[in-house]
């Protein structure tokens, strides 16, 4: 009896420890799975898509093994951070202290110099009329709007005789900023005043410039 109730407890104990494995590979695996989905896509990603990245239905289980990450990355000490920014959404990115030597060396940037200064005028105007817009950026402002609605940065609203403009959740991804419009402003406008004029980064990299305070504590 002393020898099979022995034997009990060591079946319990190495099935105990082959769930405790499965469990370490599977939140690795998950680890691994977030990581990729952050590089590739070079913008903040929400919950619901890591979810999706991982197979997952829980939320909260991705948002905790995504902070585990986050502490990852600060215990490697590289050129390279997570931040967990509000709408639990996150991004990876290079820490503000390299990304001024290198951005030199990033892609194309998606916009030229016009649309850009028009896109950075509606945004921290939002909403606003084209007419406005146009007031202020001239004639040109019209080709400016055309592509940046074909490019989803902003959305255009029909209000009478004239347009509603505003800016879109792909815009606030794509420039690491908040999807909520007052706060959006304030992080432009810290933006505007670093840079000493009213224009976002040609690269797109409005995180670059010390989006931190986005962070939740």
């Amino acid at each position: 009896m002393k020898a099979m109730a022995n034997n009990s407890v060591l079946s319990a104990q190495i099935i105990q420890g082959k769930r405790k494995r499965a469990s370490r590979e599977d939140v690795e695996t998950k680890l691994r799975l977030i990581e990729a989905a952050l590089y590739v896509a070079g913008r903040p990603l929400d919950l619901k898509t890591l979810c999706s990245i991982v197979n997952s239905r829980s939320e909260r289980k991705v948002q905790k093994i995504t902070r585990m990450l986050i502490d990852e990355y600060k215990k490697r000490n590289t050129a390279l951070e997570i931040l967990e920014l509000e709408d639990n959404r996150f991004v990876l990115q290079l820490k503000n202290e390299c990304s001024d030597r290198v951005r030199r060396l990033a892609i194309r940037p998606l916009l030229t110099d016009g649309p850009l200064r028009t896109l950075s005028y509606i945004a921290y105007r939002q909403p606003i009329t084209q007419k406005q817009v146009v007031e202020v950026r001239g004639k040109h402002a019209y080709r400016h709007i055309s592509e940046l609605v074909e490019m989803d940065l902003i959305n255009r609203e029909r209000n009478g005789r004239d347009f509603i403009l505003r800016t879109t959740d792909y815009f606030a991804d794509y420039f690491g900023l908040s999807r909520n419009v007052q706060t959006m402003k304030r992080q432009l406008k810290r933006i505007f005043d670093r840079r000493g004029e009213e224009k976002l980064p040609a690269d797109g990299a409005a995180r670059m410039q010390g989006q931190q305070s986005e962070t939740l504590e």
